[in-house]
């Protein structure tokens, strides 16, 4: 299973980006997918996770009501939706993905495959 994020850039204060991360060599929908961020000079934390059926979700409490993460299983894709962002959600973002059978996680000890990131600026 290979995962490309997509979608990240500079936005200013207030805006919105939507992340894309695609799979290939594998489908999506048996896997939870979860996105991470690291900031210079911080760990990586877990954004949001949702899990095979898309029946669950969770969120780190930083961007709860802000972000909405979906997943297309026809499409192998599951996008993060990022509304009011703040210079704080700036950052490399990673989507991962582990066979969690139908649950969700924000561990990264659960995800095993890993994509490169893609990186989101805040800035005026």
């Amino acid at each position: 299973l290979q995962l490309v994020e997509s979608g990240g850039g500079l936005v200013q204060p207030g805006g919105s980006l939507r992340l894309s991360c695609a799979a290939s060599g594998s489908t999506l929908q048996y896997y939870a997918v979860a996105w991470f961020r690291q900031a210079p000079g911080k760990e990586r934390e877990g954004v949001s996770c949702i899990s095979p059926s898309g029946g669950s979700t969770d969120y780190g409490d930083s961007v709860k009501g802000r972000f909405t993460i979906s997943r297309d299983n026809a499409k192998n894709t599951v996008y993060l939706q990022m509304n009011s962002l703040k210079p704080d959600d700036t950052g490399v973002y990673y989507c991962a993905a582990g066979p969690l059978w139908d649950f969700v996680s924000l561990k990264e000890s659960d995800f095993g495959s890993w994509g490169q990131g893609t990186q989101v600026t805040v800035s005026a």
